[in-house]
């Protein structure tokens, strides 16, 4: 049974070293491909070679991810489906234990390897750099843990995909009750909110035994590649080299010093808009005026071709591979019981092109959600020539001005999908949305600062601090009668539960993505130039390099905040 959208794809090169027709879950069919270059490796005379040596084990690293990957989207596609979590789960338990080992032999047989000197530079430059972190974190230990915290992981998603409610006589995920929250009624907009509040707080005590397992799997991880805590393990493994702890926390200062004050004005101006004494935790995502919610589109079918609409008008080639997207079924869109939450895209490493999964349900943010993956499936697409597979990723943060400039570039074309002052509506939204991440970012990643840098902490002490970072980034919220949902309103954020750390991205790489979208205001052909630069470098230079490439600073201090947002505030006064 095949339980993935799109059929077998082709390799986007002809294998020349993994087998055409070999099992990627049998490990006795792959561990003779891991002899084979740790004994090649030896017989390497010149770098000719060494380099034909290294492109055999990037097509080996290639060909896994890609199985890893389609077991993956199979089982988020379909979470109530045992197949597809036996599939997902025999990959983690039976293929990446054995995997990690050999990865770490071929990475020292590099690194010390004669002919690594004589290698072009800077051509390799960053792949050096990091599997010379690869290698100085690995330890065997961590195997089986690493393993427990991915079973763990595909739990969260489980349990948050099988949450539904009864709603008005209707079973509804709770994706889905989003759109009453755009609701005029507002009443309505209590219940709904209500209702989906109420049905995560059941899940409370799970939700935390949870991550309790989590966080005790990596302070342990952590603890056994000797380092005093997961904080300075997590900076290290995610390959940090641009920025510190420190760093971030002269960002968090940013967001209170630059972006709070403009956000409380939109509340208190949302508030008075409303007749309201005070906002509530249901009154932040209808229209101030009180208009009928936006909507879109009413079926995924039109979604998708408003959104190939706004890419034939930007830029032909990004309209091709969206087009592309679509011949070969790699993307599935809509929302349904059993389906993991949240959005992503996944690339399918051999085959080099990109999958899109997301929960549409007709409402504004699903226009964004779409564009932010296309924008990361753009940078798959413009990396296709690059023949070493690590390179063919970038670091988080400028992966994420790839989708981010997306939706600022995209929306210049919002008509596709409304009437001009709906359009004018969405716009509107969508920057004031960008004022409002800000502070959520700063609070989730504030959060585990905190909480990985407190080993040992309790469970009280960790839900003061949580309290203490709403109280700082919440802004101006009556949540009074609902303070313990407040308390746990962490649990929606499948970050902090699956990537620890990756969460901060967002808001470096949304600097990133203003500063692009302001080229775009000077000179749109010459911004969205310099973009697609910067995406075909995909991770062969270092960050601040593939910043510079596109066009922007890699800098997040007040310094560079402080004129975006003013841009935005003057962008908001032109949209009233």
């Amino acid at each position: 049974m095949n339980l993935l959208p799109f059929n077998q794809l082709p390799a986007y090169r002809p294998r020349r070293f993994v087998p055409a027709k070999i099992d990627l879950g049998d490990w006795s069919q792959i561990a003779p491909l891991f002899d084979q270059l740790e004994k090649s490796a030896r017989q390497c005379q010149n770098v000719e070679s060494f380099e034909r040596w290294l492109a055999d084990g990037s097509e080996l690293s290639a060909a896994l991810d890609e199985e890893a990957s389609r077991r993956y989207i199979a089982m988020t596609c379909h979470t109530d489906n045992p197949e597809a979590e036996k599939a997902y789960l025999h990959f983690v338990e039976k293929i990446e234990p054995e995997l990690k080992p050999r990865q770490f032999n071929l990475a020292k047989i590099y690194l010390q390897h004669p002919l690594r000197s004589k290698l072009p530079q800077p051509r390799y430059e960053v792949f050096d750099r990091h599997t010379e972190v690869s290698v100085a974190l690995f330890r065997e230990e961590n195997i089986p843990l690493e393993t427990e915290e991915s079973k763990l992981s595909q739990q969260y998603q489980k349990l948050s995909g099988s949450l539904t409610v009864q709603f008005r006589g209707e079973e509804k995920t709770l994706v889905q009750m989003g759109r009453y929250l755009e609701e005029p009624d507002r009443a309505l907009r209590q219940e709904a909110w209500e209702t989906v509040a109420n049905r995560r707080l059941q899940e409370a005590e799970k939700f935390e035994d949870q991550f309790e397992q989590l966080l005790k799997i990596r302070e342990q991880i952590a603890a056994n590649a000797g380092f005093p805590n997961y904080l300075k393990y997590a900076f290290r493994r995610l390959e940090r080299f641009d920025y510190t702890p420190e760093d971030c926390g002269k960002f968090h200062d940013a967001i209170e010093k630059e972006i709070m004050p403009p956000l409380r004005r939109l509340q208190a101006e949302r508030r008075k808009q409303l007749g309201l004494d005070s906002l509530r935790p249901w009154d932040l995502s209808v229209d101030p005026l009180n208009l009928p919610a936006l909507r879109p589109f009413d079926g995924v079918d039109k979604m998708v071709s408003g959104t190939q609409h706004i890419f034939d008008q930007l830029d032909p080639k990004l309209a091709d591979g969206f087009q592309t997207m679509q011949n070969l079924h790699l993307l599935d869109l809509d929302n349904r019981k059993g389906k993991a939450p949240g959005g992503y895209q996944s690339t399918l490493a051999e085959s080099r092109l990109p999958f899109i999964f997301m929960n549409a349900v007709g409402i504004q943010r699903d226009v964004e959600t779409i564009l932010h993956e296309a924008g990361h499936a753009f940078h798959a697409l413009a990396t296709r020539d690059e023949d070493i597979h690590f390179y063919r990723s970038a670091p988080i943060e400028f992966c994420e001005v790839a989708s981010m400039s997306m939706e600022l570039l995209g929306n210049e074309f919002i008509e596709s999908f409304y009437p001009a002052a709906e359009a004018k509506r969405a716009r509107r939204d969508h920057l004031e949305g960008i004022l409002e991440i800000f502070p959520w970012i700063a609070t989730v990643d504030a959060f585990q600062h905190w909480i990985y840098s407190h080993p040992g902490h309790t469970r009280a002490e960790r839900q003061k601090a949580w309290l203490d970072l709403m109280n700082r980034f919440g802004g101006d919220v009556n949540w009074t009668g609902y303070e313990k949902i407040r308390a746990n309103l962490w649990h929606r954020q499948l970050h902090i539960f699956l990537h620890p750390f990756y969460y901060v991205e967002y808001g470096i790489a949304q600097l990133g993505a203003l500063q692009v979208w302001a080229n775009s205001k000077k000179d749109k052909a010459r911004a969205l130039q310099q973009y697609q630069q910067g995406l075909a470098l995909g991770g062969s230079r270092p960050l601040p390099e593939l910043f510079a490439a596109a066009g922007c600073r890699f800098d997040f201090s007040q310094k560079t905040v402080h004129p975006l947002v003013e841009l935005v505030n003057t962008e908001l006064e032109k949209l009233r």
